[in-house]
């Protein structure tokens, strides 16, 4: 030990692992400390830098809680949750997208054809689809999370002025596999800016803006969950993501509905949409476990 030297300490750290160690966790330690160590001599890492990394790592553990996820977010601007997703999507169903910093659990239950717009004036938009099998048969019983901003950009967790699980829904399928609810249309908004993550964008010349979305989680009996979003095709950071969440895949088509046409029946809406709207389908496809 006292002969390590610079060249030697990545070897000698792996002969520290107990015989007890669980395989995977010595795999991952140890391609996480080669990387490490190759990193601080490819880069020549002063004390100084050290130290700025350490702070930050620090600042971003003091302004996390239960409402804000900063490392959540640092993971996503880095590119690591997406990568993430992309190793384990699988290609016969719908692809992942990033959870995000700002989900919360409990949502209130949401019936099919329920409303998440509430008091909010803008635009109704109808979103349904199927939640369906790769082979195309509809599944029951599949529990859908839904999220979104509000018209300002902001989530319930970040608004003072919304409730709680403002913009928050949980809807479970029938025997036809349908999802159904109306909200407004999401808006494009930054990440947060006033922490670590936010200096990491500012110092590295990048934007914070997200395209706007709808979040959702898919969970049912014998199938993987999916966590994922989707995406307007026109809206102007498509392409530009901050945090690179967008799949081919995930983007739809918002459908310019005329006035009088919102269905008469199985909304909550129903016979209170006057003015036209806007629709958006999309089926979404499990994969068995």
């Amino acid at each position: 030990m006292r002969h390590v030297t610079k060249d030697t300490i990545t070897d000698v750290f792996m002969g520290y692992f107990g015989p007890d160690t669980d395989p995977r966790l010595k795999e991952i330690l140890k391609s996480l400390v080669t990387h490490l160590h190759d990193f601080a001599r490819e880069t020549r890492l002063t004390h100084a830098e050290w130290q700025k990394g350490i702070e930050f790592l620090e600042w971003a553990g003091n302004i996390s809680d239960a409402e804000r996820h900063e490392f959540v977010l640092l993971s996503d601007v880095l590119g690591l949750s997406s990568l993430v997703d992309m190793l384990h999507s699988n290609p016969q169903g719908t692809s992942s997208s990033v959870l995000g910093p700002f989900h919360i659990t409990g949502a209130p239950p949401l019936p099919i054809g329920g409303d998440l717009r509430k008091d909010f004036s803008e635009q109704v938009l109808l979103a349904e689809g199927t939640i369906r099998d790769a082979d195309g048969t509809p599944i029951e019983g599949a529990e859908l999370d839904i999220w979104q901003t509000a018209p300002n950009g902001l989530y319930s967790s970040q608004d003072p002025d919304q409730d709680t699980y403002s913009f928050h829904g949980l809807q479970t399928t029938g025997p036809d596999g349908r999802y159904a609810f109306t909200t407004v249309k999401p808006v494009s908004y930054t990440v947060p800016g006033d922490g670590p993550v936010g200096d990491i964008l500012r110092a590295s010349g990048r934007h914070p803006w997200r395209p706007s979305h709808l979040h959702y989680i898919v969970k049912a009996p014998g199938f993987r969950p999916l966590v994922t979003e989707i995406f307007p095709d026109d809206d102007p950071y498509l392409d530009e993501d901050t945090v690179f969440g967008v799949r081919a895949d995930l983007v739809m088509t918002y459908e310019e509905q005329p006035a009088g046409s919102f269905p008469a029946e199985g909304f909550e809406l129903s016979g209170k949409v006057d003015g036209p709207w806007l629709k958006a389908a999309f089926d979404l496809v499990l994969v068995r476990e």
